[in-house]
């Protein structure tokens, strides 16, 4: 059974034959990202068939969703401890003017549609999918009026949808799971700590603001900075817009705290454990990295702190879901001129996107696994061979981190000692590379050609 096939099933959407579509263009977009459709179908029929999917009304990106947090459940099934990491981000489409349903974005003069996405990661780092996501146009009639917005309650904000999302997690994930949401600085947002949550769902959020606290020094960084470091950690940093990937060293401090109500709003009191991460020499002409943590997990020990801000770091993976969405499958470049077809097509990239952030991160955890569970035989024959310039496969296949090294160094990775660890776009550079070669091996050996992927083992 192909990868696409075991996510969504053969009767999904309630119709086999638009099962079956949804699943043939989940493979071709997975084997050939960033193309365009036509490119991707690989013929005049499929490409038809394509466009058919995501015009059709009885298809909702509603379902598909639906279907991929199911088997995102069930994968998570044997952890006792999942992350939820939440994020927002924007689809810009301001250079087509044409399309309908848009709305204006953060930078007012520009229009498309915000996204946000809620993915499921196992405390070692592995995304398992996404289990929820929100997409919206801004009204028009609301551009300009940020002051009023402000104003308003929580049920009339954008900022609603971090409490929204953090309810749908509780509806979907078995009660026995705890589940710990993690969130940057948008979600520092007074009613999201005072929500009811069930017992084993935990916080662990950027904070934005300098809330006033019950402590003599009445604000959260002021009273953390008067506490004893706890030591340091010594961590990886990955690549960002400010600042190359490093390996820094950050002093750890920790306090536990009654956070007040934000101005004259009445509300409990919380009790919140408050972390900083700060890194104390940080290289010239480079910002310090400095995080502030607002978290309903309990703090005993330093190893409690370390283990509660290597979760955090964590919170990147949903930014690289986002990026492979854009870069890698291009979704910003669909010539599609609704937003209900939009969303249609960004669901299924959504399951496309997902499936290469687990490749690139399972083979760092689980690298010793046989690629056999990602690989079908004629793809790891033909990439072993490529790779190694030999007309003979091995009788057993390689491992799945070994297999991934190569996928990798057909996108470009040169596998340097220093190299480190293949990131997702030099991945999906290769997956489209392995594509064609591996169609060619099937062929000139007549193997029967496995229709993408594999599932997940």
């Amino acid at each position: 059974m192909g990868w696409a096939e075991a996510e969504i099933g053969t009767w999904a959407l309630g119709d086999p034959r638009r099962a079956r579509r949804l699943v043939r263009l989940m493979e071709d977009l997975a084997a050939n990202p960033g193309e365009s459709i036509p490119e991707a179908s690989g013929d005049w029929a499929a490409t038809k068939g394509a466009y058919r999917f995501y015009n059709s009304e009885g298809v909702r990106a509603t379902d598909i969703r639906a279907e991929h947090a199911v088997r995102t459940i069930e994968r998570l099934a044997s952890q006792k401890r999942i992350l939820v990491i939440q994020d927002t981000t924007e689809l810009d489409y301001s250079s087509q003017p044409a399309k309908t349903g848009m709305g204006y974005l953060d930078w007012p003069s520009h229009t498309g549609l915000k996204v946000h996405s809620a993915l499921a990661v196992t405390v070692d780092g592995v995304p398992q999918g996404v289990i929820h996501q929100e997409v919206w146009a801004r009204d028009p009639q609301e551009r300009g009026k940020k002051a009023t917005r402000h104003r308003r309650p929580i049920d009339q904000k954008e900022s609603q949808r971090w409490l929204r999302t953090c309810q749908a997690i509780e509806a979907q994930v078995p009660e026995e799971v705890t589940v710990i949401t993690v969130a940057d600085r948008e979600a520092d947002i007074y009613e999201l700590f005072t929500q009811p949550r069930r017992a084993n769902h935990e916080l662990l959020i950027r904070a934005h603001h300098n809330r006033r606290i019950l402590h003599e020094a009445g604000r959260l960084r002021e009273a953390v900075a008067q506490s004893p470091s706890l030591g340091a950690v010594t961590t990886e940093i990955p690549r960002s817009r400010n600042r190359p990937a490093s390996t820094v060293t950050l002093t750890l401090r920790a306090i536990s705290v009654a956070l007040q109500p934000p101005g004259k709003a009445a509300g409990p009191l919380l009790t919140l454990q408050v972390i900083t991460a700060t890194e104390e020499a940080p290289p010239p002409g480079v910002k310090a990295i400095d995080w502030l943590l607002l978290t309903t997990l309990a703090v005993t020990t330093a190893e409690d702190v370390i283990q509660i801000v290597s979760w955090y770091q964590l919170r990147w993976l949903v930014e690289r879901l986002h990026y492979v969405l854009k870069s890698g499958c291009g979704i910003e470049r669909l010539q599609m001129e609704s937003r209900d077809r939009i969303e249609r097509a960004l669901a299924v990239y959504c399951l496309v996107a997902w499936r290469h952030l687990w490749l690139t991160y399972e083979a760092r955890q689980n690298g010793q696994a046989p690629c056999t569970v990602v690989l079908a035989t004629h793809q790891w024959q033909a990439l072993y061979c490529t790779i190694h310039r030999t007309p003979t496969p091995p009788p057993a296949p390689p491992s799945l981190q070994q297999a991934v090294r190569w996928i990798a160094q057909l996108g470009g990775f040169l596998g340097r000692t220093g190299d480190g660890q293949p990131g997702v776009k030099v991945i999906w550079r290769g997956l489209r590379r392995l594509e064609d070669i591996a169609a060619t091996w099937a062929l000139i050996h007549g193997l029967p050609l496995d229709s993408g992927l594999v599932g997940n083992g």
